[in-house]
């Protein structure tokens, strides 16, 4: 018997999610069925492909090989079936987008309603992850990533940048009152980043001339639960043009130190494995973007 797509597939869910029960719901299959497809892949390949704990899945060294293996063709059973529907009718299939969710909510989101007029037969899925994630481990086709890259295995096009301000809102600064230097900011509440580090380091000079890095009092690891706290007023925060253009632009919130400001822009990219052909769905949503954007970029609303 020789081993299916379908169960190449329930096997990378499986793997994917970390669960049976998880890839059935993502596959639309029982719970029972999902198992009985890996046990029959097992049968047919006449090894053990996952190890069953209490607790968890984890992957033979054999199974680490298929999984390999499985993911390259479907990739290329992908690829083909991608290469016949444009000789047809242009991009068609999934893609499988991931950004962090204030870049997700701010730009993407707007722009879909348009993107799928022009290409209706793109299903898309979209996805938010506040850190970096393994594109491949995630069967995710391509990734905004803002800030500087460090993964070499990653093919980047570049989508613009967008400046970084100290901002709050005009009920904090009624109550508080507006700090007059960069020395001030230690006497009001701070709102910053739990990781990383890098991402506290505010376009301010602080008393050696260098980036000040601030010390928050309220933490997150979203930048979108920050813009949230600044706009209740609950404290100040540092934040891209993005994701607060439209409450500068409406007053929710206001720049401080503007004079003090430095210029930091962050890199955004849109990132893709270098061993992966530049798939037309990729590419078609990427050139949107950057239409939509143009030389408008990052500093207003979508």
């Amino acid at each position: 018997m020789k081993t299916t797509l379908d169960e190449m597939q329930a096997f990378i869910a499986i793997v994917t999610t970390g669960s049976i029960s998880a890839a059935a719901e993502q596959l639309g299959l029982t719970v029972s069925a999902a198992s009985r497809t890996l046990s029959r892949l097992e049968e047919k390949l006449e090894t053990t492909l996952v190890r069953r704990t209490t607790r968890r899945l984890e992957l033979t060294e054999e199974g680490q090989a298929f999984l390999d293996c499985a993911r390259s063709i479907i990739e290329k059973v992908e690829e083909t079936e991608e290469k016949m529907s444009l000789r047809r009718q242009g991009p068609a299939g999934r893609l499988r987008i991931d950004a962090a969710t204030p870049f997700m909510l701010h730009i993407i989101v707007p722009l879909v309603n348009g993107y799928r007029e022009r290409f209706p037969r793109v299903e898309l899925e979209l996805n938010s992850n506040e850190g970096f994630i393994d594109l491949m481990e995630k069967r995710t086709d391509v990734a905004f990533r803002i800030g500087r890259l460090k993964d070499s295995t990653l093919h980047a096009t570049p989508i613009g940048s967008s400046r970084l301000r100290v901002l709050a809102s005009p009920e904090y600064l009624q109550k508080y009152s507006m700090p007059a230097t960069v020395a001030d900011l230690a006497n009001h509440t701070l709102l910053g980043f739990n990781q990383p580090s890098s991402l506290n380091e505010w376009p301010l000079p602080d008393s050696d001339g260098q980036p000040l890095n601030i010390t928050p009092q309220i933490y997150s690891s979203s930048g979108e639960t920050l813009l949230q706290l600044a706009l209740k007023g609950a404290g100040i925060v540092c934040l891209s043009d993005f994701m607060t253009c439209a409450d500068r632009k409406s007053g929710r919130l206001q720049q401080l130190l503007t004079a003090e400001t430095l210029e930091v822009r962050q890199p955004i990219n849109a990132v893709y494995y270098r061993n992966t052909a530049l798939s037309a769905r990729i590419a078609s949503f990427v050139g949107y973007m950057k239409e939509k954007l143009g030389d408008r970029g990052f500093d207003e609303p979508v």
